[in-house]
């Protein structure tokens, strides 16, 4: 596959990219080499490879799944302008 001169004026008008008439032909030639990458890699031999999430082996650390009222409504109101009986208090909008 390959890009055309009037593809990158199209992808940088959906883009709302401004783009000189310059600046097309290299553009063109960077995506051109981006999708000449890209097709190096679909020639890659993945078999017998899992596939992965992250280079980094590791576990995601579980924890029960309950519901709880976070225990920290003094230090969440500490910062309100105004609040009353452990809530946000507001000004009435609606008379």
């Amino acid at each position: 596959m390959s890009v055309t001169a009037d593809t990158v004026r199209k992808i940088a008008r959906l883009a709302r990219i401004a783009v000189t008439d310059d600046e097309v032909p290299g553009l063109t030639e960077q995506l051109n080499g981006i999708l000449g990458w890209i097709e190096q890699l679909g020639e890659v031999d993945t078999t017998g490879v899992a596939p992965m999430a992250s280079v980094m082996p590791g576990q995601l650390r579980w924890r029960e799944d309950v519901v709880t009222d976070g225990g920290i409504a003094e230090k969440v109101l500490a910062n309100a302008p105004d609040a009353a009986s452990g809530f946000f208090a507001v000004p009435k909008v609606i008379e």
